[in-house]
């Protein structure tokens, strides 16, 4: 890492997907299990000490046991706040902030701050204490694109309440939890000199860092990213929309958002450190000196340790992260030791050989062979899988697919259109396009044609 080397060290092992890290004010790493379990980490010795095996909890794909907040003045405000998924008798879904106490190792007298609409996915769920002590959580549209622009909904929203789940009197609306709206599937929250950062997943594009406004709408559905199409500058005209900071397009899947103020690595002091997913690396984002922009982006372990999903840091200096690699979306990178809690600090120099190698690993020049297989790798193998098996049940398998292997036309049109959760790639040129449908049926039919320019041409005139 630039001039610094760094250890790795795993201080973790055979978790049940890490979902939140929190370094609590007791100096132990607090970390939420997606099947519901609540636990303290001694990142000193290892041990682990399970609080609470949370009852209840519905774990299918992308719910569970979410966010967590342990209050930072645990010795007056004994308070943890969990965010979770469960399922009524009628089946319908709800996503829940309770706010426990901490007692004894133990998690007792649970209180129910906030209910709202679970649906099947994008459930954003981070849940963070701000500097005024006030409870901020960050909820996903619940794949419902019109919750986000409905003020009146919870879902695709940062809230804030009290601590004792009432609505402060100074929010923006009235007798309304709601803080800021258009938000997509927020899964980052951190504060920095007062101000409030989170990180949202795009859909097939802009994946987007925010900061957050009182009142402020990030546009979702009707925007992504920045404004740079026709429709998004018609809305905007009657609509005042807040920029990200950052966005992403091929996406990269945020997770975990954090600061790092330390000097024990220079190279990351002053920057917003992004896990993220897809993307399998940590991203150090430097603001300015103002907090109102992002004017670099240096990206750390990408394709090292997997997916990651939190991160934290202690006050000396040592950066922890989860790996989410054994969650419903894997991507290969599983170790059998895997989920992990992962501790990365500097190194003294007089123990490190001349020749250590830094940790800043970056692709090789040959690891994309074409550029289909790039295309390929940034829009569609995060779903389908770098194989072409995708996910059972969840996203289909390429191999020998009719659909793949068929007339393209069909092919053409489902990538232009999208369908279910699969998002419409129509942004992409007609060229790459014919470049990528063409790998695809090459690679995965495998005695496929190519797909030209323009037979593509032809399905959008139909469209």
């Amino acid at each position: 890492m630039g001039g610094t080397p760094l250890g790795v060290q795993t201080i973790a092992t055979d978790l049940d997907v890490p979902w939140q890290l929190v370094w609590g004010p007791d100096n132990h790493i607090w970390f939420t299990e997606q099947g519901g379990a609540v636990s303290r980490l001694n990142p000193e010795t290892g041990k682990i000490t399970c609080l609470l095996n949370l009852e209840g909890v519905l774990r299918d794909r992308t719910s569970g046991l979410l966010g967590m907040a342990v209050h930072p003045d645990l010795s007056n405000q004994p308070y943890v706040f969990l965010n979770y998924s469960g399922e009524r008798a009628d089946k319908s879904r709800f996503s829940r902030v309770v706010r426990y106490t901490y007692q004894a190792d133990t998690l007792v007298d649970s209180l129910v701050i906030l209910e709202y609409p679970g649906w099947n996915g994008h459930f954003g769920a981070r849940v963070i204490i701000a500097p005024d002590g006030k409870l901020m959580v960050a909820t996903g549209d619940g794949a419902q694109f019109e919750n986000a622009q409905s003020v009146i909904s919870l879902n695709g929203k940062v809230l804030r309440y009290n601590i004792d789940g009432s609505i402060p009197d100074d929010n923006p609306f009235p007798g309304s939890a709601v803080w800021a709206w258009g938000l997509r599937n927020p899964q980052g929250l951190v504060y920095v000199d007062g101000k409030l950062y989170n990180s949202d997943h795009g859909d097939a594009v802009e994946d987007e860092v925010n900061l957050i406004h009182k009142g402020g709408n990030y546009g979702w559905p009707h925007v992504a990213g920045f404004v740079n199409t026709e429709m998004e500058e018609q809305f905007v005209h009657d609509s005042a929309v807040v920029s990200p900071l950052r966005s992403w397009t091929p996406t990269i899947a945020p997770a975990g958002l954090t600061y790092y103020s330390s000097d024990k690595l220079p190279e990351l002091k002053g920057k917003l450190l992004l896990t993220t997913l897809k993307g399998n690396s940590i991203h150090a984002l430097e603001l300015n000196a103002s907090g109102d922009s992002i004017i670099k982006d240096v990206n750390y372990f990408q394709q090292v340790f997997g997916r990651l999903r939190s991160i934290c840091v202690s006050p000396d200096g040592d950066v922890y992260v989860a790996t989410s690699n054994r969650d419903w979306n894997p991507n290969g990178f599983a170790d059998e030791k895997d989920d992990r809690i992962l501790r990365i600090y500097a190194l003294d120099r007089k123990y490190v050989d001349k020749q250590a190698k830094n940790a800043v690993v970056k692709r090789a020049v040959g690891d994309v062979v074409s550029r289909g297989e790039e295309l390929y790798v940034n829009y569609c193998a995060s779903c389908h899988k770098t194989n072409g098996r995708g996910v059972a049940g969840t996203f289909p398998a390429l191999n020998r697919s009719p659909l793949v292997s068929g007339n393209p036309d069909s092919l053409i049109r489902l990538i232009l259109s999208g369908k279910n959760e699969m998002p419409q790639f129509s942004f992409i040129g007609d060229r790459d396009l014919a470049v990528i449908l063409t790998y695809i049926r090459k690679r995965f039919g495998p005695q496929s044609s190519p797909v030209t320019i323009a037979a593509i041409q032809a399905q959008r005139t139909e469209l």
